[in-house]
């Protein structure tokens, strides 16, 4: 008797699906049919990309050719994205009008700036994610003359922006372009951190001639406008939005158990809390027991553990539980050979700081491209 082959979908080639992906061989030589969906052939690690901005770093160096990693060891890419779930059907709607089947899905969408009145579609409006608009930005900035002043505006003061922010700033002063750029925050900058994490970015970001300006929330943005809510407007030549993220609501509008954030709501196995055949990972998710802050940590340490939850399941193993640390390290990367760290209340500041998130990016580069990708010069498709 021929067992039937099953079908497990990855949706999304993220950071929590790096290890699925590098391993997929594991799957398909037990009898498995494996097809990666993601929108684009390359995933760009999201902690490198303010210095590729800055341009310490080239494309090549910061991106994973997922495509390539999947064909390689035996599964299908399809270039497309989720539009809908029929989890009851185990079936995948896509956006380009396709559909898939799976007996096993594992999500790993990643998130969605949360903005408010912006054209999109305006080419001097950057949006932080996906990671590649960071390197079609570096292209527009470089298109300005040298003797233009260039209007440069962040809006949002968390991690996000204060490392576009720094990043930007040495992109412009390496070219020798005039800017002036400006950190707009709706809330104190990094308000989130203690105040000596705070005050470090505050000092470095002044000391390269940034303006901060603090409880300035954006109406709108379109055309080189800015307008304030308090109803002022401020001209701008080029905007990053680095405000807050949230999951696709693909997961709400599915029907499928969500958390307070709309991301998918899944137990302490990565598992959706009430379809089984169903996990996730990353920021995309809302890890039930507790909820996790949406950084790369996380999203990294729950690669072993969907990795052996997915094989486990298609093949009758036993699920391991997440167990997520209680705190996390943060280093910003200060764009001037400088890094701001911090963890369990430890402060530390200065090129050591740099010099450690570094080592840990690279390392986790080193892990993970397998496919040729720091020969390539030439970026290729988007990310997620």
């Amino acid at each position: 008797m021929t067992l039937k082959r099953k079908h497990l979908v990855l949706a999304g080639g993220g950071h929590a699906h790096l290890k699925v992906i590098l391993n997929l061989q594991d799957f398909v030589q037990k009898g498995n049919d494996v097809t990666l969906v993601s929108l684009s052939t390359y995933h760009y690690y999201s902690a490198m990309g303010p210095g590729m901005l800055s341009g310490l770093y080239e494309p090549g160096e910061i991106r994973f050719n997922i495509k390539k990693m999947a064909e390689d060891r035996g599964a299908t890419f399809v270039q497309d994205s989720v539009l809908r779930i029929r989890p009851r059907e185990q079936m995948l709607l896509l956006k380009n009008g396709g559909s898939i089947k799976y007996d096993v899905v594992s999500f790993n969408t990643g998130s969605d700036i949360v903005a408010g009145d912006i054209d999109e579609n305006e080419k001097n409006i950057f949006f932080v994610k996906p990671i590649s608009n960071l390197l079609q930005a570096r292209e527009y900035i470089l298109g300005f003359p040298s003797d233009k002043r260039i209007d440069i505006l962040v809006v949002g003061g968390g991690p996000a922006g204060v490392e576009i922010a720094a990043n930007v700033w040495k992109l412009t002063r390496d070219r020798k372009l005039a800017a002036n750029i400006v950190v707009m925050s709706a809330s104190p900058l990094l308000g989130n951190y203690p105040q000596r994490v705070q005050m470090l970015a505050r000092k470095s970001l002044q000391r390269k001639g940034i303006e901060i300006t603090e409880h300035r929330r954006l109406k709108s943005l379109a055309k080189g406008n800015a307008l304030i809510e308090d109803g002022q407007i401020k001209q701008f030549d080029i905007a990053f939005i680095a405000t807050g993220i949230r999951p696709s609501s693909i997961y709400r509008e599915s029907g499928l158990p969500v958390g307070k954030d709309g991301g998918l709501s899944v137990t302490s196995y990565l598992q959706s809390v009430s379809f089984p055949d169903v996990f996730g990972g990353g920021d995309c998710i809302y890890f039930r027991d507790r909820p996790l802050p949406k950084v790369g940590v996380y999203a990294i340490r729950e690669n072993d553990i969907l990795y052996n939850n997915l094989l486990a399941f298609l093949q009758g193993g036993m699920l391991r539980q997440f167990k997520p640390q209680r705190s996390y390290m943060l280093i910003l990367n200060m764009g001037d050979g400088t890094g701001i760290l911090w963890k369990n209340g430890f402060v530390w500041n200065g090129r050591s700081s740099f010099i450690l998130k570094n080592y840990i990016d690279r390392k986790m580069m080193k892990k993970y491209q397998v496919s040729g990708e720091a020969d390539e010069q030439k970026p290729s498709g988007g990310e997620r």
